[in-house]
């Protein structure tokens, strides 16, 4: 018996000279490729795309706000944002807001979870306090934009379920068709601002190129597009373009990043409540 256990505990191995990584990805696009229904496949491909972006450990960059009106009239917030990968869990982040002079010095503090609702909290220069921001209230504009709370929190697997719909061609912005997976998936959150969001997501690195929301009437609310993807440590990929636009209210906000950098050496206590406040 201990043979026979061994035996097949050998051939559950990546073979000779096959890394474990590849092994990994082979088995992930066997699971897309052999999937009997559209909710296997739909999933399949979201463990694919979250396979593909694990491992970089931490990240800080600055990123430019643009928030636009019905009317056209903008105005501009600079952000710097740290984030730390949590294995077996949602993400860390941070978004630091230095200019305009109204939000200088306030600070998000977002704690991602993959089963229990995100853990967010703002602190507020101006009343020296942090403040908690109800799990029920995740369906909020961040800091006056077309993005809600929920988005800024990483999009762990296990928040959504999912659906394969089909492949398309997307054009993007250098008008070259990137062939992509459109899967629909539906926030498992009961407390969700959407009832489900459309994604197309490429099929050569996995990456998100376009999300259709919808509201909780399941009309359109707004769609993100991503842009100028640049790799980074030879492997992960960042978009240093999105344009959030909102069709129910006309309104739209532009991220630009940039002066991404990986291994700064952050760990969790540098996504302390307390720490949030000394931040400058």
């Amino acid at each position: 018996m201990k043979r026979l256990f061994l035996l097949t505990l050998l051939g559950l191995l990546p073979l000779s000279g096959v890394s474990a990584e590849t092994f990994k990805e082979r088995q992930l696009a066997q699971a897309i490729a052999s999937a009997r229904t559209p909710q296997a496949k739909g999933l399949a491909i979201a463990k694919m795309a979250d396979y593909r972006d694990s491992g970089w450990g931490d990240s800080e960059a600055k990123m430019k706000m643009i928030l636009r009106n019905r009317q056209g009239r903008s105005s501009r917030r600079n952000v710097r944002v740290r984030t730390l990968e949590v294995f077996g869990d949602g993400d860390k982040g941070m978004s630091i807001f230095d200019t305009p002079r109204d939000v200088k010095g306030t600070v998000v503090l977002t704690w991602s979870h993959a089963l229990k609702p995100d853990h967010q909290w703002i602190y507020l220069p101006a009343l020296k306090r942090v403040k908690r921001i109800s799990s029920r209230n995740k369906s909020g504009p961040f800091m006056g934009s077309e993005f809600a709370y929920e988005d800024i929190a990483s999009q762990e697997v296990k928040k959504y379920t999912y659906r394969y719909l089909r492949n398309e061609y997307l054009r993007n912005e250098s008008n070259n068709w990137i062939n992509c997976y459109v899967v629909e998936r539906k926030p498992t959150y009961r407390y969700s601002g959407y009832t489900r969001q459309v994604s197309w997501i490429d099929k050569q690195h996995f990456n998100s190129q376009k999300i259709v929301f919808y509201d909780r009437k399941n009309a359109r609310l707004k769609t993100l597009i991503f842009k100028d993807y640049r790799q980074y440590l030879g492997k992960y990929w960042r978009a240093h373009k999105m344009f959030m636009q909102n069709h129910q209210t006309g309104k739209s906000t532009k991220l630009l990043w940039e002066k991404y950098q990986f291994g700064s050496g952050f760990t969790a206590r540098d996504f302390s409540k307390n720490t949030i406040k000394r931040i400058r």
